[in-house]
């Protein structure tokens, strides 16, 4: 399986070329058919040079500019129009991802998951150096999502998921330009039937550059997008579920240890079918 990595950046020469690095490495080394698509969101510095750099060696690395307007969602939108995997991952451009969790996002969805998780808050986990206000803000906030969807997953506002092609399909159009896409996808995803695995993963903080995320812009936006989707899992009747999923999905996505392939292709199977 071809795993595509969208990396939006604006501003990141300080890591960009790191960041791409570490993916090529932990993919390559583990025999992953890959490429990566850094989208330049707008940039006024050395950016787009750095990874051009890197892909005039590495024919799998491209950059391109966001064809939409500025904004992380639409940056994020941009990769998802153009990838060629048969499955995508949003990689964030800062270094704070751990590029070895890809190749156990790409093995989950080998087992058959339509979706791959990882939660920086479960046993197993590692988290370097959180900004204790965002800290707060963001378990207040996975907390009420938790409680709203009831998916027992408690990162959903963390960008850094993967996904098969379908489901990428199955969730556009897109609504949100800015960080609220992180969780639009994942939301969407589970409230249409997707299934997903979930994995403990490495989290730090970025150690070059400045954060884009404004919290007290992001607020109402974050609001909207998951009133959105909590509406339409309670008052569409099923009309966005993929094939006849039907109320089937809260079992479909069970969270813990990833099941064996056959383990989940019956359930799928099981699914479809209702």
């Amino acid at each position: 399986m071809k795993l595509s990595v969208v990396v939006p950046a604006h501003n990141e020469e300080g890591s960009v070329a790191e960041t791409v690095g570490g993916v090529i490495s932990a993919l390559a080394g583990a025999g992953i058919e890959y490429e990566v698509i850094v989208v330049d969101d707008g940039s006024v510095d050395a950016t787009a040079a750095a990874v051009e750099t890197i892909a005039r060696t590495d024919g799998n690395v491209h950059c391109i500019p966001s064809h939409y307007p500025r904004g992380f969602g639409y940056a994020v939108r941009s990769g998802l129009d153009v990838f060629t995997g048969e499955a995508v991952a949003i990689v964030m451009a800062d270094g704070s991802d751990d590029p070895a969790d890809l190749v156990r996002y790409h093995a989950l969805l080998e087992q058959g998951y339509d979706c791959a998780f990882g939660s920086r808050f479960m046993r197993g986990s590692t988290v370097v150096d959180y900004p204790w206000v965002k800290l707060v803000i963001n378990r207040m906030v996975n907390f009420g999502i938790r409680v709203l969807f009831r998916t027992g997953f408690n990162d959903t506002t963390n960008a850094f998921k993967a996904y098969r092609r379908e489901v990428i399909e199955t969730v556009s159009p897109l609504l949100s330009n800015h960080f609220n896409l992180t969780v639009e996808i994942p939301l969407k995803a589970s409230v249409r039937g997707h299934s997903f695995g979930v994995i403990p993963i490495s989290w730090r903080n970025r150690s070059s550059g400045r954060s884009k995320l404004s919290l007290r812009e992001m607020g109402s936006r974050y609001l909207f997008i998951v009133l959105y989707v909590f509406l339409e899992a309670h008052l569409s009747c099923g009309d966005y579920r993929r094939n006849g999923a039907g109320s089937a999905w809260r079992r479909a996505n069970r969270v813990g240890e990833p099941e064996q392939g056959a383990q989940v292709e019956r359930r799928r199977k099981r699914i479809a079918v209702r």
